[in-house]
């Protein structure tokens, strides 16, 4: 199989890890704080980490991930038939998976989605078990219809924090830069984070998380990533600024300010991976100069 075919193979299955990301995520807040909740947390980061695997594989075939959403199973009513839905979701992965398995020849990449494949055959089980659990527990969905200034603005928050989760991590896998990939990588969690954060403040608040984005910047130049990511920074850091200033409730003006500082943090952080990147590129420019022999 051509590199080309396996680099759209492998998009396909880093689109449905997307999917089931926000599918569980979504499903593990609108449960509010509990085991479950919290284990299917873990499941959503083990999906983050297929992701991120896919993603530099096909990045060293010479392609570039994509950052489409697959589709999602989000038509259950209750925790148990949104456990349903998982089951459902995680057996579309499961026969994906083991359909390319056959289709793909390169032995590492071979490897890497039997290694994956054992992850949703796991998590698969445990959903069937939660479907039962759920049922028993008499687990509820616990979001409220509140749609006040304070949910809309939580909500622009979380559309703002998935937007850059998708950016840093697209930039982080196209940089060769390798300490600006780190950073952005971390500064990617920080984010996942903060989105976490605001999605259990709404539904705390009596509110239903809306967990969509808006499109990411896709720059493959390190510098013009970095000026990006810096422009959407001071752009959001404003923003958050200005929210805490009116909220009235203490403790969401706390967590708002919190989210500033961060987002101030990973201007810094930026603003010096651009200094350095400009002068090493202006350095090869003057190395670069032919001698005029003078």
């Amino acid at each position: 199989m051509e590199n080309e075919q396996i680099i759209k193979l492998l998009n396909q299955d880093i689109q449905d890890e997307h999917g089931a990301i926000i599918q569980y995520l979504t499903h593990a807040y609108s449960m509010g704080e509990g085991e479950m909740s919290c284990e299917i947390e873990a499941f959503a980061r083990e999906e983050m980490r297929h992701l991120d695997w896919l993603a530099e594989t096909i990045v060293e075939l010479g392609g570039q991930p994509s950052l489409k959403r697959g589709t999602m199973n989000m038509s259950g009513k209750t925790p148990p038939e949104w456990m349903a839905d998982d089951v459902k979701l995680e057996q579309g992965a499961i026969d994906n998976y083991t359909e390319h398995i056959k289709l793909v020849d390169d032995p590492k990449i071979k490897r890497l989605l039997k290694r994956i494949l054992a992850d949703e055959q796991a998590h698969h089980g445990k959903f069937e078990h939660f479907v039962e659990k759920a049922k028993r527990e008499g687990q509820k969905d616990v979001r409220g219809d509140r749609k006040d200034s304070v949910t809309k603005t939580l909500n622009w928050g979380i559309e703002h924090e998935y937007t850059v989760v998708l950016q840093y991590l697209f930039h982080s896998y196209m940089t060769g830069n390798e300490e600006a990939k780190k950073q952005l990588e971390d500064q990617a969690i920080n984010e996942m984070q903060h989105l976490g954060w605001l999605a259990e403040e709404v539904v705390d608040g009596g509110g239903s998380p809306k967990i969509e984005h808006t499109s990411p910047d896709q720059s493959t130049r390190t510098t013009d990533m970095l000026k990006a990511d810096i422009k959407i920074e001071k752009e959001v850091a404003e923003a958050y600024d200005k929210a805490a200033k009116e909220v009235d409730d203490a403790g969401l003006k706390e967590l708002l300010i919190r989210i500033r500082d961060n987002e101030k943090y990973h201007i810094e952080v930026f603003n010096d991976l651009l200094e350095d990147e400009e002068g090493d590129e202006g350095l090869g420019e003057i190395v670069n100069i032919p001698d005029s022999g003078g």
